[in-house]
């Protein structure tokens, strides 16, 4: 039994490599309920293969992962460590949906299919009730009228916005966003920034990887940066852009600004 003092996740002391390459080393990171979360920093620095750990779809080797309070049970130690209960990781990862940067939508299904896919054949709820949440939830995101189109037919930014309805449609305790707007132009990158900032006034828990500093700044509620696989510095997003504590963070600020 979880209260709202309980975070939705809880990472402590994670590592992670691949290899020879140390990507992590040793991260702790929290997300309770509400939170929208930004990890920002320079390509390499561990974004991404944090938000796949968190989400199970990496294998850390090190560390605590907690989803509502609940341990990840392991197996192994090292390069071996693998998760000990398959059901409790489906379980997690159905409680923990991903946006990617690549929209990874199936191509051979319609818009809507597309978004019912994983609460019917995953979760086993009831098609005709998906159906209907589908439906308002594509509403919501502002491509109802493209139900019956195909992937292929629509813009990137129609795309992505059908990933994140898919996402939604799971009815996630968190949304989990990597890059979501980085294959995008500009154009189309406010198409879903603005159902971003939506879900973030909804009070929607997000982690959230993105190379846009406005985002970060305007979106969330704590800004992370990483570098060279560390928390450099945390906290509130006018802290952390107005008065960088560290050297490095106000370097890659200065960079980000200049691009």
């Amino acid at each position: 039994m979880t209260d709202q003092t309980t975070p939705v996740i809880d990472i402590t002391g994670l590592h992670k490599s691949f290899g020879a390459l140390h990507v992590l080393r040793g991260v702790d990171m929290t997300a309770r309920a509400g939170d929208v979360v930004s990890l920002i920093g320079s390509s390499g620095s561990g974004k991404s293969t944090l938000l796949r750990c968190a989400n199970l779809l990496e294998d850390s080797q090190q560390g605590e992962i907690l989803f509502e309070g609940e341990p990840v049970k392991w197996r192994g130690t090292g390069p071996s460590r693998r998760p000990a209960d398959a059901l409790q990781v489906q379980r997690i990862r159905t409680n923990l949906s991903m946006v990617f940067q690549q929209f990874n939508l199936w191509a051979h299904l319609t818009i809507l299919q597309n978004v019912m896919e994983a609460p019917v054949t995953v979760l086993g709820q009831d098609k005709a009730e998906v159906e209907d949440r589908a439906r308002r939830i594509l509403d919501k995101v502002g491509i109802h009228e493209k139900c019956d189109a195909y992937p292929a037919q629509l813009s990137g930014g129609q795309q992505q916005r059908a990933a994140i309805a898919r996402a939604l449609c799971m009815e996630p305790r968190a949304l989990l966003f990597d890059e979501p707007t980085s294959a995008l132009d500009p154009e189309l990158e406010q198409e879903v920034v603005r159902v971003i900032r939506g879900l973030a006034e909804e009070g929607r828990t997000m982690l959230l990887v993105t190379h846009d500093m406005r985002m970060a700044r305007d979106l969330s509620d704590r800004v992370v940066f990483l570098h060279q696989g560390l928390v450099e510095e945390e906290g509130p997003p006018d802290e952390l852009f107005n008065n960088p504590r560290s050297d490095r963070l106000r370097q890659f600020l200065s960079h980000s600004q200049a691009a």
